[in-house]
């Protein structure tokens, strides 16, 4: 037990008490008149001072509550009894009155220049000063502070108006003052006790009678049973689960299907026409991305991964414009890249002749006759200054990509720019002027080349033959040109036919023809510019890849009958 008479064990407080949480007054305080120790500590309440309590009205401790010191004492029974409830000594100038014995021990307020007042208890039966015990804690009364008593109420009478005004709900019961403990004295004040405890019940259990007035349902504010409410709430957290599991049961599929699973790709051969362009250059997954991006495959994974079960079939893939077909699984499109009649491009071999270009073109781009030609006459198409305005040998033979919206100029143009591509590549002008001979004179020489080579290895030897009669001032007498002065491509040539009146007819005229009598390729220009080494005055084809070269005459015209012979013998 502590000196102020209450005991450390689980005794009901209240916080309004006034030595809660400050017991012992001011801790520390030295009393000068007393000479003694300190205020609050472990020395009993005589210690600090002597003096009778001072009778007066009613006041306020230093903690600003109301108290009542006891001024009684024990009686024979060992019940101690106040004298005065009210007396709780005199208020002046100099003191608080003395310490008192009040609801919470003894009321340290009491200080005056003197020191602290005098026990009410000294020489009394059972008086603290004569080591007996304090009051039993049944009979310490409280004396609750009136302002806060008031506010106390008035918050509780507010709480109350807001529940009642609540939709759906009865008001609550009034709030009663139930007053003091008939045994204790004790007033619990209306914010505390059952009627307070009882009044903050949950919101939920506000309605505990049906519209009957009969007990045993609980019901909800809208007068729906709480079981229902229950049942509803536990069939809402069944779907949220159902759906939860759902979801993460899609979200995993899509992840393993990511990561596991094949490549979304389409069925089938696909539907309609759409025109894809593969670049020089493009890797097999540029060209999923391109075939993605234009709907013909479903996506680029699909097509790498048919790419790479044929990867001889995806290295022969060449550049170009592609007539493909919309929605094509990754195979059929794998396989139609590699058909060369998918391919949406004009190929132009070498040796073709302009007038077999032009209508090439307007075949390809569904062009009426003689469109090209016209365009070809009339357009600027960037020739160089020594072709002479004419177009022939610079159209020069590769694949070039047709479009949706291609047009007969656009071809041309990129079929010149193509040949001086070629010509700049092996610097055409500077090795033509070493060999003593114009860019022309150089393209003219390999459109023969071309015209009359059958094979790889004949191309330095035809080349030699050129310049071997040229030098020794010898007509060419070449098929070729005379053909091309006629319009013609034939290997039957009359005694008649090397009559015909043309500068291109080399069987009447010495030297080179006026141009070019095709579009040489790169291997004839090659060889016009570095002929093989030999005295070859003379040759001949005899039949396919077998073609003699000879500087005699007579060797010649052995030759020439074999090959008279040879095509009776085709004729038969």
């Amino acid at each position: 037990m502590t000196e102020y008479g209450r005991g450390s064990g689980s005794e009901p407080w209240h916080p309004d008490d006034p030595l809660y949480g400050d017991q012992g007054g001011w801790p520390g305080a030295y009393d000068p008149a007393v000479g003694g120790g300190e205020v609050g500590g472990d020395a009993s309440w005589e210690t600090y001072g002597g003096g009778a309590p001072q009778a007066g009205p009613q006041q306020q401790n230093y903690q600003g509550y109301y108290q009542e010191p006891q001024t009684g004492g024990w009686d024979a029974t060992g019940r101690y009894e106040p004298q005065n409830p009210y007396d709780t000594g005199t208020y002046d100038t100099g003191s608080y009155g003395t310490g008192s014995y009040g609801s919470t021990g003894y009321d340290t307020t009491g200080y005056d220049a003197g020191g602290y007042g005098h026990d009410p208890y000294a020489g009394q039966p059972g008086a603290p000063g004569q080591a007996q015990p304090h009051p039993p804690q049944h009979q310490q009364q409280r004396h609750p502070d009136p302002y806060r008593q008031a506010q106390a109420q008035a918050e509780a009478q507010a709480q109350a108006q807001t529940r009642a005004q609540a939709p759906g709900r009865p008001a609550p019961a009034p709030v009663r003052d139930a007053g003091p403990d008939p045994e204790t004295g004790w007033d619990p004040g209306p914010d505390q006790g059952e009627s307070d405890f009882f009044a903050r019940r949950d919101d939920d259990d506000d309605d505990d009678y049906d519209d009957g007035g009969h007990t045993g349902r609980r019901n909800g504010r809208n007068g729906e049973p709480k079981r229902k409410r229950g049942a509803l709430g536990c069939l809402m957290l069944a779907l949220v689960l159902v759906g939860g599991v759902t979801a993460a049961g899609i979200y995993g599929y899509g992840v393993y299907q990511d990561r596991f699973g094949p490549a979304p790709d389409f069925s089938g051969e696909g539907t309609g026409r759409v025109q894809v362009e593969i670049p020089q250059g493009a890797t097999a997954s540029d060209i999923g991305n391109l075939l993605k991006e234009a709907g013909v495959v479903k996506s680029h994974d699909a097509f790498v991964d048919a790419a790479s079960a044929d990867d001889d079939a995806a290295r022969s893939i060449q550049p170009g414009v592609y007539s493909l077909r919309l929605q094509m699984s990754a195979e059929s499109a794998l396989a139609m890249l590699t058909d060369p009649a998918a391919l949406n491009v004009l190929t132009l071999p070498e040796g073709w002749r302009a007038t077999r270009i032009y209508a090439a073109i307007d075949e390809k781009l569904g062009e009426p006759e003689g469109t090209t030609q016209q365009v070809a006459e009339n357009a600027d198409l960037g020739l160089p200054d020594w072709a002479g305005d004419d177009i022939e040998g610079f159209l020069f033979p590769a694949r070039y990509d047709v479009g949706v919206d291609t047009t007969p100029e656009d071809l041309l143009t990129a079929m010149v720019d193509r040949a001086e591509q070629e010509f700049t590549d092996i610097d055409l002008e500077a090795q033509a002027q070493e060999i003593g001979r114009t860019p022309r004179e150089i393209l003219t020489i390999a459109s023969l080349i071309q015209a009359e080579a059958q094979e790889p290895q004949d191309f330095g030897r035809v080349s030699r033959v050129i310049y071997n009669r040229l030098e020794q001032d010898m007509k060419l007498e070449f098929d070729s040109t005379l053909n091309y002065a006629m319009g013609r491509s034939t290997l039957d040539v009359s005694i008649e036919d090397t009559q015909f009146d043309s500068p291109y007819n080399t069987y009447v005229e010495f030297g080179l023809p006026p141009g070019p009598i095709d579009n040489p390729g790169h291997q004839a220009i090659e060889a016009a510019l570095n002929p093989t080494e030999g005295n070859w005055l003379y040759f001949v084809t005899v039949s396919e890849g077998d073609t003699r070269f000879t500087d005699s005459y007579d060797e010649h015209q052995q030759n020439v009958e074999e090959f008279n012979q040879a095509q009776q013998e085709g004729d038969g």
